[in-house]
């Protein structure tokens, strides 16, 4: 591994408790839900795969979080892959031939929808999904996991897996022509993801469960807040409540403009959101409003990390710290996943800001 300089790793789940508790641990805590493959070989000096997991637990301990997210959701959180359980079902029990099945336009949510009426909905293989194997790695990790670290279980994709599924002009249509039909799809895929909480809560080393679900453009929400209200809120708070009773957190992320939808998040229970997204929200004010009743992580803008200098990094994560850390409640992250597109000195840079301006009391 090359050295960065960085503190010697001291992984403690308890920080991240204290932050959400208002409290203040020793240093804000790191947190991220995803730091893209490439970003961590570059760090560790060697290839991280996906199936890697043996190093993605080194990287995010070598690089000074409390934490690995692991995956447990139907989709991953950032681009539509093959890897995906949703991908994979789709290509096995929908696509017949074989030239299909390598064609990426015919089996990825980005590019083709699959239900677009009744009778696409009741022949759906939702049975498959059901079936697929989502928690491998949650229960590979045990293996390699450092003392005092935990895992977030990312999951989630309530609200994004339903409109890929169904096209988004299609569900935008039928939300307003069929709205049963809607309906019966959420209540579908959002009874696979409550399925699998029971099995994650029986492993002790999960910490926290990741919602990974964009709701908000830049402007505003992607559908009326009434909308969101109705359809997908509900199983959020389902999902909270179990998380609660079994003594683990809940977290949140969507990028885009939340302001209309910040009470309806604290009312689902969530303990944390993220990124709070710096290209349309005020941290400041959202903190000054809220923060006592929500924790949040994020903000450090993936187009700094893009194309920022380092000494532009230093001054955004002090900026943060400075405002928005003290008496507890921020996790330092990217404004949304730390990807490979962008300059992995500025990565690092925010990292060692981390340590310089990090240290309560601040």
């Amino acid at each position: 591994m090359t050295d960065f300089n960085l503190r010697e790793p001291s992984p403690d789940w308890e920080r991240i408790r204290k932050t959400v508790r208002h409290e203040e641990p020793d240093r804000v805590p790191l947190l991220e839900a995803l730091v893209e493959y490439p970003v961590q070989s570059q760090f560790l000096g060697r290839e991280v795969a996906s199936d890697d997991i043996k190093s993605q637990v080194e990287f995010y301990y070598r690089a000074g979080y409390d934490s690995v997210p692991i995956t447990v959701s139907a989709m991953a959180f950032g681009k539509v892959d093959d890897a995906s359980p949703i991908s994979k079902v789709i290509r096995e029990k929908m696509l017949k031939d074989e030239t299909d099945k390598q064609d990426m336009t015919k089996w990825s949510l980005e590019y083709a929808s699959f239900i677009n009426d009744r009778e696409d909905f009741e022949k759906f293989p939702w049975e498959e999904l059901e079936k697929a194997e989502l928690l491998s790695q949650l229960y590979e990790v045990k293996d390699y996991l450092p003392e005092g670290m935990k895992v977030i279980a990312n999951s989630g994709k309530i609200f994004t897996l339903v409109w890929m599924l169904m096209g988004f002009n299609n569900f935008a249509t039928k939300l307003i022509m069929d709205e049963q039909l809607v309906s019966d799809i959420f209540h579908k895929v959002a009874h696979i993801q409550l399925n699998l909480l029971d099995k994650i809560f029986d492993i002790p080393y999960v910490g926290a469960v990741w919602i990974v679900d964009d709701l908000a453009f830049g402007t505003g929400p992607i559908i009326s807040p009434q909308a969101y209200r109705d359809h997908v809120f509900p199983w959020y708070k389902k999902i909270a409540k179990k998380c609660h009773e079994n003594d683990v957190l809940l977290f949140q992320h969507s990028d885009g403009d939340l302001n209309s939808l910040m009470e309806d998040i604290i009312d689902i229970g969530s303990d944390l959101l993220h990124p709070i997204d710096p290209t349309c929200m005020s941290f400041k004010e959202t903190k000054e409003k809220y923060g006592d009743r929500l924790a949040f992580a994020g903000n450090v803008s993936n187009e700094l990390l893009r194309s920022a200098t380092t000494d532009e990094i230093d001054e955004r994560v002090k900026y943060l710290i400075k405002t928005v850390a003290p008496n507890g409640g921020y996790c330092l992250a990217a404004g949304n996943s730390v990807t490979e597109w962008g300059n992995f000195n500025n990565y690092i840079a925010m990292l060692k800001a981390a340590e310089k301006y990090g240290q309560y009391p601040i």
